[in-house]
């Protein structure tokens, strides 16, 4: 695994929503670094990739409410423990739970797997709401995929809260999740 500076020098193999992350970055001037690698799902191949970063690597979860009328995508830091009541009373939202699949590919169409912050670029009627535990803004830096989970990026946390949301026109709601019970 290497980190390479901005987008591949060939589309060849890669999926059009991958593609779409990078000219949408370039586009807005924002600069980012890159590694490629198997698909992210096991915590070793995580690690690896982590180390490749040194950046705040966030979980991101994909959430709604009982009703499934409202989403949320929820960056936090990966090795911090989620906790549903820790949220609910933040947002002022009544139980939340893990969203479905259909809904996660209908509104950032991302799989599961490779839901990232770079997923509210397809959300272009802001169905879902950011939320970002306090602990990812005091990076320099973090790691996303982009929409696929065989690539990662590292980006500057301030391009991340400030030119990227305001191109793709969602705010964010700051919460503090303690990881404990």
């Amino acid at each position: 695994m290497e980190l390479y500076k901005g987008r591949p020098e060939t589309n060849e193999g890669r999926l059009d929503k991958e593609i779409r992350v990078y000219d949408f970055l370039d586009k807005l001037g924002i600069e980012y670094m890159r590694t490629d690698h198997t698909p992210a799902d096991t915590m070793e191949v995580c690690e690896e990739i982590d180390k490749i970063l040194n950046a705040v690597v966030c979980k991101n979860l994909f959430l709604c409410n009982r009703q499934k009328t409202q989403f949320y995508l929820l960056m936090m830091p990966g090795d911090k423990p989620f906790k549903t009541k820790e949220i609910t009373s933040q947002i002022g939202s009544a139980r939340l739970s893990f969203a479905d699949s259909d809904a996660m590919e209908k509104y950032l169409n991302i799989k599961p797997g490779a839901v990232s912050v770079m997923g509210l670029m397809n959300d272009t009627e802001n169905k879902v709401q950011l939320l970002v535990d306090e602990d990812i803004l005091a990076g320099e830096y973090l790691g996303c995929h982009p929409c696929v989970n065989t690539s990662s990026l590292k980006v500057k946390t301030n391009d991340i809260f400030g030119k990227y949301l305001d191109a793709v026109h969602h705010n964010m709601i700051k919460v503090k999740l303690t990881g404990e019970a």
